[in-house]
């Protein structure tokens, strides 16, 4: 079908705002305002300056104990006056009290911080997750981060700011104390800086081995019965204890400076207040201090190291929660703003392929491989293609671009003359069906993954999906019906591959949906199986569904008018069925060896090999084609067209 001009509904579904723009990282010049990460911690915002408020009234009253001290030993012990004692101790009992609500505040503050920047991201990270972004460990980063929030390294990095507090009431006690604090502290800070430099590479080494063995022991479970079924227990354990040593070591490397430091930290903090009563204990003999000052002088110093103290002991998950802020930072950054669809009408199934070109992965810092090159076809409503080829030839990847599971590289896929990311996600879904080749079920109940998990889902539509494809009898053998559990842990059946593969075809077209991808449908089906999958995709084709078919067997093809050879990801012909078969048939008599040529039989009881003879089968003559399909072409230049 040639292609016409651009519509008016297309045209203005395409105008965005500078947000929504192909996606770049903000810190490449992008748009950081349209990163959801940085707008959540934008609106948090309040709540931070509220915690730095109420850390500042804190650390105003951590200065009670050291008040009281000096009071008692140079006032009440000198003077030996009881009632300035209970006043004293009243007042103080006052000011903690005010202390424990307000540090209160201040955890629940960052408690509520964190829990809201899960709510408010989750979705999100989930998502990016089943968009399969490599890099994409969003909703384990979200959980890194609110731990951290709500843990103690984040409120020992609100208190250092006001360390210059507790020095500068040492200052005022004497120079000397407020120096040799001075000193400690930036003893701690060094400590801290060389704690980084030396687990900083570690904490990163560690994270992608944690991550590796995660997926290593998620895939071995997931394939347990062929581990079992084929002896392959002690190579896989060994792989995963190779995994898991791998991990063990690189958080020991990570662990073992910094316990180090995290005991000279603790040790020198000891050793610094030791040191300070020393010298205050100097300056009362020399008459500059009074002998409550001292005491007073090591409650400061201790205040100003305390926070030093305890970042460089929460180092490591200081660092997994800086690793995870910027991971997220990226990761967001990547995610297109959602902009408001237009409204678009139900489509009714006509799809156009125009220059779709998809690569892979490079391979050892080369150029990416192509896996699909400048595919070019149209599809009217109705129209039921059939794509064959070898394996590897990128049939399961047209698959997966055509209902939008991934992007392409280059060119597009237009559904009723708009591109995939025109429709809103919820109304498109409900549009297409798609059957991968690996068929799962979500856990819950068997009806509920039929209609995959619509709340709004009516029994009716179930059982109509059920029965389009064959299985609503099987489903009623069932003991639990349309509730059998399916999936997880609650799982009351097992199913077989030919079940499972039928349930997915009834999610795939419950609802009867205008475009209907189905990848190897009958890989795992019976005769009987087939035949109601044939009929299927000619009810379908008859409600106006445009039905694509990826198979190796022939047999599925009987309910499509056309069919695809793929060849090296590239379109090698593309017409009518008839016509498409008629030359696979005649390629495939061309290059059969001739009939003197022998294959060997070994019989099931170990007997004599028997010899048996090739003869070639002669092609079925196809039936009369009244009218040539109007381009049949194979692959060229680029800007090719097809459309049988």
């Amino acid at each position: 079908m040639p292609r016409g001009a651009p519509t008016d509904r297309g045209m203005i579904a395409r105008r965005r705002t500078s947000c929504a723009s192909p996606p770049v990282r903000a810190e490449q010049g992008g748009h950081p305002s349209c990163n959801p990460y940085r707008l959540a911690l934008r609106a948090l915002v309040p709540t931070f300056a509220s915690v730095g408020l109420f850390s500042a009234i804190l650390n105003v009253l951590m200065l009670t104990g050291s008040i009281y001290m000096l009071q008692v030993y140079d006032r009440v012990l000198a003077s030996g006056s009881v009632p300035t004692l209970v006043v004293l101790f009243a007042i103080v009992v006052v000011l903690f009290g005010f202390l424990g609500v307000y540090d209160f505040l201040r955890l629940r503050l960052l408690s509520r911080a964190a829990l809201y920047l899960d709510h408010r991201l989750g979705a999100l990270a989930f998502r990016r997750g089943l968009a399969a972004v490599p890099e994409a460990e969003a909703t384990q980063d979200l959980a890194t981060l609110r731990s951290f929030l709500s843990g103690p390294a984040v409120t020992a990095l609100a208190d250092l700011p006001f360390v210059p507090l507790f020095l500068g009431v040492l200052f005022l006690i004497h120079p000397w104390l407020g120096l040799l604090t001075l000193a400690g502290a930036g003893v701690g800070v060094v400590i801290a800086l060389v704690n980084r430099a030396l687990t900083q590479s570690t904490l990163r080494d560690s994270a992608a081995t944690d991550g590796q063995e995660a997926r290593s022991t998620t895939q071995s479970r997931r394939n347990g019965e062929v581990i079992q079924a084929m002896g392959m227990q002690d190579a896989v354990t060994d792989r995963w204890a190779r995994l898991h040593d791998a991990a063990l070591a690189d958080a020991q490397r990570g662990s073992d400076p910094s316990e180090a430091l995290t005991a000279a930290s603790r040790a020198f903090r000891m050793l610094l207040q030791s040191a300070i009563l020393t010298v205050g204990a100097l300056l009362v003999l020399r008459g500059d201090i009074s002998g409550g000052m001292i005491i007073a002088g090591s409650v400061l110093a201790g205040r100003v190291l305390a926070p030093v103290d305890q970042i460089v002991g929460q180092w490591r998950i200081t660092g997994r929660a800086a690793a995870a802020h910027h991971r997220l930072r990226h990761i967001f950054a990547e995610t297109p703003s959602i902009v408001p669809p237009v409204d678009l009408p139900l489509p009714s199934g006509e799809i156009t392929v125009d220059g779709l070109t998809k690569l892979g992965r490079a391979q050892s810092g080369g150029d990416r491989p192509a896996i699909l090159t400048d595919l070019d076809f149209d599809l009217t409503a109705g129209d039921g293609l059939g794509i064959i080829g070898t394996s590897a030839s990128g049939k399961s990847t047209l698959a997966r671009l055509l209902v939008g599971a991934i992007a392409a590289d280059a060119g597009e896929v237009r559904l009723d003359g708009a591109t995939l990311d025109q429709w809103d996600p919820a109304r498109l879904g409900r549009s297409i069906g798609y059957l991968p080749q690996t068929v799962e079920m979500l856990p819950g109940s068997l009806r509920d993954n039929i209609a995959r998990f619509d709340p709004e889902a009516r029994d009716a539509e179930v059982i109509a999906a059920a029965k389009l494809v064959g299985i609503h009898d099987m489903i009623l053998r069932l003991p639990d019906g349309y509730a059998t559990q399916l999936g997880g842990a609650d799982q009351s059946v097992h199913l077989s591959g030919g079940q499972m593969q039928r349930l997915g075809l009834a999610r795939a077209v419950y609802g009867c949906p205008k475009l209907v991808v189905l990848d190897e449908p009958n890989a795992n089906l019976d005769s009987l199986g087939e035949a109601a999958l044939t009929e299927a995709i000619r009810r379908l084709r008859a409600a106006g569904s445009t039905v694509i078919v990826i198979a190796h067997r022939d047999s599925v093809l009987q309910a499509v008018n056309k069919v695809m050879v793929l060849e090296g990801g590239t379109i090698k012909t593309m017409g009518t069925r008839e016509a498409v078969l008629r030359g696979q048939a005649d390629m495939r008599v061309q290059g059969a060896p001739d009939d003197t040529s022998h294959a060997h039989h070994v019989s099931s009881d170990g007997g004599q090999k028997t010899a048996l003879r090739r003869v070639p089968v002669p092609a079925r003559a196809a039936p009369e084609i009244t009218a040539l399909p109007r381009t049949v072409r194979r692959a060229g230049p680029p800007h090719r067209r097809y459309s049988a």
